[in-house]
C-alpha cells in the first residue's frame, strides 16, 4: 500500500530525529524474519535501551543524506530497519547477539558510529567490544600484573635471604 505524503513526512522526521538524537545507529537487514522472532528482537532491544524502527529504504536514505554524517553511506540491501540508542555500543551489541541466534534472518549491514558511516564489518567489530565492566576488570588486571610480579619476586628474595 502506498504511503501518503503526510505519512512519508512523519517517517522522514522520525528517522532524522532518531539519527540526530542517538549516539549510534545500526542498519539491520531483517529479510525473512518471522513476526514472533521480530517481537523477540524488539523485546531484547528494549531491554538494552535500544529503539527499533522499520523504514522504507528511500526514506531512510533521504533522512541520512540530509544529516551531517561523515563518510560514505553503506549499501542497504533488502529490507532495512534502524536500531538506535543513546549508548554507543548497545544497539550494535544487541542486534549482533540476536543475529548469532538467527544468522539467516538478521544481519548488520552498516551503521552510524560517532557521527560517521560505518560498513558492516566495522559495526560487527564494534559489537564485539566487551561491556564496560569486563574492560574495567581487564584494565585492573593489567595494572595489577607488574605489582603482583614485584611482590612475588620480593617474597622469593626474602625466602632466599632467610634460608
Amino acid at each position: 500500500m502506498a504511503l501518503t505524503k503526510e505519512k512519508k513526512s512523519q517517517i522522514l522526521d522520525k528517522v532524522k530525529k532518531a539519527v540526530a538524537d542517538s549516539a549510534s545507529v545500526v542498519f539491520v537487514n531483517f529479510h525473512g524474519l518471522p513476526v514472533n522472532l521480530a517481537d523477540d528482537l524488539r523485546g531484547n532491544l528494549r531491554n538494552s535501551d535500544t529503539s527499533y524502527m522499520v523504514a522504507k529504504k528511500t526514506l531512510a536514505k533521504l533522512a541520512l543524506s540530509s544529516s551531517n554524517i561523515e563518510g560514505e553511506m553503506p549499501e542497504l540491501p533488502g529490507e532495512i530497519a534502524l536500531a538506535y540508542g543513546s549508548d554507543l555500543l548497545s544497539p550494535a551489541k544487541a542486534v549482533f547477539d540476536f543475529g548469532k541466534k538467527n544468522p539467516e534472518m538478521i544481519k548488520i549491514v552498516g551503521g552510524v558510529f560517532e557521527g560517521r558511516f560505518m560498513d558492516a564489518n566495522s559495526m560487527i567489530e564494534i559489537a564485539k567490544i566487551p561491556p564496560k565492566e569486563v574492560l574495567y576488570g581487564q584494565f585492573v588486571n593489567v595494572i595489577n600484573s607488574p605489582i603482583q610480579g614485584l611482590v612475588i619476586a620480593l617474597d622469593q628474595f626474602a625466602k632466599k635471604q632467610t634460608a
